[in-house]
């Protein structure tokens, strides 16, 4: 059978874990009227930061020694010369840089559990993604859509604390995925059907995945647009070419799952080689060219995943050792020993090539005049963990040569238009919902800086980021 990477791959050498359907486990203090309440540092009416640094999330330069008001959730007053109201609550802010929260557009709310098996974490992950500066997120494929809408409402009504959540339905896929939990499409009447319906079940967006055919994506679009939804894709059977010409909203992974320069790809099929293609890839040639500028020109966006690619390139870093203290030990262990192997996986290697051009791709794509968001994608073989890989997403964005407020402005600004949440969040000014990361020290000199993150509000409430790892430390795969 055919093995594409990402949601299935190095499934078949990751080491078994604990699989389990967590939907049914209940939550941690469960009892307590209100068990988040511990993790939360500030939730008074009207907070005054002040001599911060300030980058707003829009791409402009920093702003120093600023006061940012906040009142009743929302940003009063952002300035050098602002006032701080009688009876604020006043965080001195010197040393600290003030962000817009993160606006990921590709995540989950699952983790690979070894075993083609992927386990549903609707406790754990919310959290730690809020934890991590993300306060507005996308699901990018959904194994328990049941259990990601309800959990969006929870948020929503304060029953549940975590990123507002847009819900895509199901996975939109065709026969070949080895993923029980994957619904297979029998054509376009079936495409149509699965949209309508989710759309009517709460689902907010919908993912098109790597063996649909062209015309259940056709019925696909047609149906979410007819919703007023978008649609974006992990495709591989469809080529970046056509889904544009179909009217696909977004793709995902930038550039790394497109299949367009296959030699002999058959329509409708997914075929090997992904892998030798991009390797060879000129990046610079016409064809190229030709590709990122219909792609601009019909206003498709790209996902920039590059944290789960990381993980698959021989000679990145390992996961953050705190970031591996919020596995269940054979979690941790499933990654930790795949990891060691990728140096000496021949199917990895070629990512020491396609790596550093995936970076190069997604700026010409920025450079040409398309939008680009960004996500991290827990899947893979594991090692891409909410409430980390968040801030790893904007530091690899800066590697691959973009200025941090360039960067932020992708994780944040971008991902929040695409949505049409841009008057609420992703960037910092008078009006908007204060959604804010505070970091210790100056990303503009240290872009890791925003690894030190230990204050995030949303809505105008002030949570410890510490608090919420501290608690979660060793559950992510039960909860």
């Amino acid at each position: 059978m055919r093995f594409v990477f990402l949601l299935a791959a190095l499934a078949a050498f990751a080491t078994p874990a604990l699989a389990q359907d967590d939907d049914l486990a209940p939550p941690p203090s469960a009892a307590q009227p209100n068990p988040d309440a511990k993790f939360v540092a500030y939730d008074q009416p009207v907070i005054a930061f002040t001599h911060a640094e300030i980058v707003d999330g829009t791409g402009a330069a920093p702003r120093y020694d600023q006061t940012l008001i906040v009142k009743d959730g929302r940003i009063a007053a952002i300035g050098a010369h602002v006032s701080v109201p009688k009876g604020a609550i006043v965080i001195d802010a010197h040393g600290k840089t003030l962000l817009p929260g993160f606006v990921m557009v590709h995540e989950h709310l699952f983790y690979p559990m070894g075993q083609r098996n992927y386990g549903s974490l609707l406790y754990s992950f919310p959290r730690l993604y809020l934890a991590g500066g993300t306060t507005t997120a996308r699901t990018g494929g959904s194994m328990s859509p049941y259990g990601d809408v309800n959990l969006r409402l929870a948020i929503e009504k304060g029953d549940a604390i975590g990123p507002d959540l847009d819900t895509t339905g199901p996975y939109l896929n065709g026969a070949g995925f080895p993923v029980l939990k994957v619904h297979v499409l029998t054509g376009p009447e079936d495409a149509t059907k699965t949209v309508d319906y989710w759309a009517g079940e709460g689902s907010t967006s919908f993912k098109a995945y790597i063996n649909i055919t062209r015309a259940e994506l056709a019925a696909a679009i047609q149906a979410a647009h007819a919703h007023g939804m978008k649609i974006t894709g992990h495709l591989c059977s469809v080529t970046y070419r056509e889904a544009a010409e179909l009217g696909i909203d977004n793709l995902e992974h930038g550039f790394a799952v497109m299949t367009d320069f296959i030699k002999d790809k058959k329509p409708d099929f997914c075929p090997d080689g992904s892998q030798q293609s991009l390797a060879s890839l000129d990046e610079n040639g016409p064809e190229m060219k030709s590709l990122i500028d219909l792609l601009v020109a019909k206003h498709v966006a790209l996902t920039s995943t590059l944290t789960v690619f990381e993980t698959f390139t021989p000679g990145r870093p390992k996961a953050p050792e705190r970031a591996l203290d919020m596995l269940i030990p054979q979690l941790r262990k499933q990654y930790e020993d795949t990891w060691s192997k990728t140096a000496g996986n021949d199917r990895m290697k070629p990512y020491t090539v396609i790596f550093p051009k995936l970076m190069k791709l997604e700026k010409m794509f920025v450079d040409a005049g398309g939008t680009l968001i960004s996500g991290t994608d827990p899947t893979g073989y594991g090692g891409v963990i909410p409430g980390f890989s968040g801030k790893r997403e904007v530091e690899l964005l800066v590697e691959a040569g973009f200025s941090f407020p360039q960067a932020l402005k992708i994780a944040t600004l971008n991902g929040a238009r695409f949505l049409g949440r841009d008057g609420e969040v992703g960037s910092l000014g008078p009006g908007k919902r204060a959604d804010i990361a505070v970091i210790e020290g100056d990303p503009m000199k240290d872009p890791s800086s925003v690894e030190a993150m230990p204050l995030v509000f949303k809505k105008g409430v002030g949570y410890r980021s510490d608090a919420i790892f501290d608690a979660l430390k060793g559950q992510v795969g039960l909860y």
